[in-house]
C-alpha cells in the first residue's frame, strides 16, 4: 500500500527585513526626508528563516496523525503546505487523495454568500459534484446546526457558528484527507467533543486519514494514533502517539529543569512557585485517568512563619462546582510553617471523576494570612471502566476523596 501522503527533504523559509529605527509619520516629513529613506533601505538587513527544514515523513491511509510542538514550531506551516496554501521552498510533497483542511475561521468561505451557497462553494473546491453537495446537504446543516442562519451572509456569523458550518463541510463532503488546525478551540465544549467523536468516525469507519494539530494532549491522545513532534522547524520523532507525547512532555520538562517559573503569586507573605500533576507512572502530563493514582505538587515560599496554618488544593468541574477540598487539615501534619521554601504533595489514589476538564485552586488560611482561590493548574479526565459510588459529602466541600499530604522543607531551583 502506498502513502496517502509522502513528505521528502521539506523545506519552507521566509526573509526578515530589519527596518532602521527612524519612522517618518506625516506627508511632508516622508517627502522632504525621502534621501535620508534611500539611505536607509539600502543599509536594511535581511535575514532568512526557515520555518521548516529538512522534514520527511509518510502517513498511510487511515491513520490519524496528531502533530505537536511549541508555539513556533513549525506545525501552521506544514500543514499550509499540505493544504497547497503556500509553496514549498526545498523538498516536495505528494498527495494521492482530496484534501479539505480547516485551519482558520472561515478557511474558504466567501463572506458575501450565504451559508448554504458556502456549502455548494466548498464542495466544487474540493472537486465535489453538485449531487454529491446534496446528498449530504442536510447531514452537513444539522451538524452545524446553523439551519435557522443557513440563508444568511456568513459574514454576520459569529465565530462559533462560523468553525462550526466550516468543519461540518469539511468533514462531511467526503475528502480521503482531513486537516484540522487549532481552529475548533473556538467552539464550546459540546462542539469540540462532536467534532473529536466525527473525525474518530472519519478515521475509524470510513478509512480517511486525519490530520491534527493540538495543544490540547487529551484530545490529541484519544483521536490519534501516531504522533509527528515538530521543533524549531525540526522533525524531531514521529511513530506511535504515546511514545512521541512522553517525548515532547519530556522536551519541555529538561528545557525548564533547574529554572523556576515567574511566581504563580506573589504577597507580602507567600509566593507560589509552580505546580506539578504527574500521573501514576510520576510523568508530568495534563491528562489523567479515573480510577487510577495521581499526584499534585506545590512549590511555594513562606517569608514570615505561619500559626496555624491549613494549606488545601481545591478541584472544580468545568461549570465551576466545587468537587472536593485535599489539604493538610486531615492529617497529623504541624500546622507551623517556619519561614523558608516547601512542597506540599498530595497523593490520590483512585481519582473518583468522571471524564471532562477540572481546574486546581489553592487555599492558604493561617492566624494572619487569608489567601483563598488562586488558581493553579488544570487537568483532564479521560474514559475508563471505573465508575466510583458516591460518597456522603460535606455539604462545603463536595465529596470525600481519600488521599494523604506530605509537606517538606525544599529548596527551589534557581538560576
Amino acid at each position: 500500500m502506498k502513502p496517502i501522503i509522502s513528505v521528502e527533504g521539506l523545506g519552507k523559509s521566509y526573509t526578515i527585513r530589519h527596518e532602521g529605527q527612524t519612522r517618518y509619520k506625516s506627508l511632508r516629513e516622508e517627502i522632504f526626508k525621502l534621501p535620508t529613506r534611500l539611505l536607509q533601505r539600502s543599509s536594511q538587513r535581511q535575514e532568512e528563516f526557515w520555518a521548516l527544514n529538512d522534514v520527511s515523513f509518510d502517513v498511510m491511509p487511515g491513520d490519524r496523525l496528531g502533530i505537536i510542538g511549541r508555539n513556533g514550531a513549525g506545525k501552521s506551516t506544514l500543514l499550509k503546505l499540505l493544504s497547497r496554501i503556500t509553496e514549498p521552498t526545498t523538498g516536495r510533497i505528494t498527495l494521492r487523495g482530496r484534501v479539505a483542511s480547516l485551519l482558520e475561521v472561515g478557511t474558504g468561505f466567501h463572506p458575501e454568500l450565504t451559508g448554504r451557497e458556502n456549502i455548494f462553494l466548498n464542495g466544487a473546491i474540493l472537486g465535489m459534484s453538485r449531487i454529491e453537495v446534496r446528498r449530504k446537504f442536510d447531514e452537513i446543516v444539522d451538524f452545524a446546526g446553523v439551519e435557522k442562519f443557513l440563508d444568511t451572509p456568513v459574514k454576520r456569523y459569529s465565530s462559533g457558528m462560523y468553525v462550526r458550518l466550516a468543519f461540518a463541510v469539511a468533514a462531511h463532503l467526503e475528502p480521503e484527507i482531513l486537516i484540522v488546525d487549532e481552529v475548533l478551540a473556538v467552539g464550546d465544549g459540546d462542539f469540540q467533543k462532536k467534532c473529536l467523536n466525527k473525525m474518530e468516525s472519519v478515521s475509524a469507519n470510513e478509512g480517511r486519514t486525519v490530520l491534527f494539530v493540538s495543544h490540547n494532549m487529551g484530545a490529541i491522545q484519544r483521536l490519534c494514533d501516531k504522533g509527528l513532534f515538530l521543533e524549531q522547524g525540526k522533525l524531531i520523532e514521529v511513530g506511535h502517539i504515546p511514545k512521541v507525547v512522553d517525548t515532547y512532555r519530556s522536551s519541555t520538562q529538561i528545557e525548564t529543569e533547574g529554572t523556576i517559573r515567574p511566581a504563580l503569586l506573589e504577597t507580602g507573605a507567600v509566593s507560589l512557585f509552580s505546580f506539578t500533576i504527574r500521573d501514576e507512572r510520576l510523568n508530568p502530563c495534563e491528562m489523567l485517568v479515573a480510577g487510577r493514582k495521581a499526584y499534585f505538587d506545590l512549590l511555594y515560599k513562606i517569608k514570615t512563619p505561619l500559626h496555624d496554618a491549613r494549606i488545601f488544593f481545591h478541584i472544580e468541574n468545568d461549570s465551576g462546582s466545587r468537587l472536593c477540598a485535599l489539604g493538610n487539615y486531615w492529617f497529623e501534619i504541624s500546622r507551623l510553617m517556619e519561614a523558608g521554601e516547601w512542597k506540599l504533595s498530595c497523593t490520590i489514589d483512585r481519582l473518583p471523576f468522571s471524564k471532562g476538564n477540572y481546574s486546581v485552586f489553592m487555599d492558604l488560611i493561617s492566624d494572619t494570612l487569608d489567601v483563598r482561590g488562586i488558581a493553579v493548574g488544570g487537568f483532564y479526565i479521560d474514559e475508563s471502566d471505573f465508575f466510583p459510588s458516591h460518597a456522603a459529602g460535606n455539604p462545603q466541600l463536595g465529596t470525600l476523596v481519600d488521599h494523604s499530604v506530605t509537606i517538606t522543607p525544599h529548596e527551589i531551583l534557581t538560576q
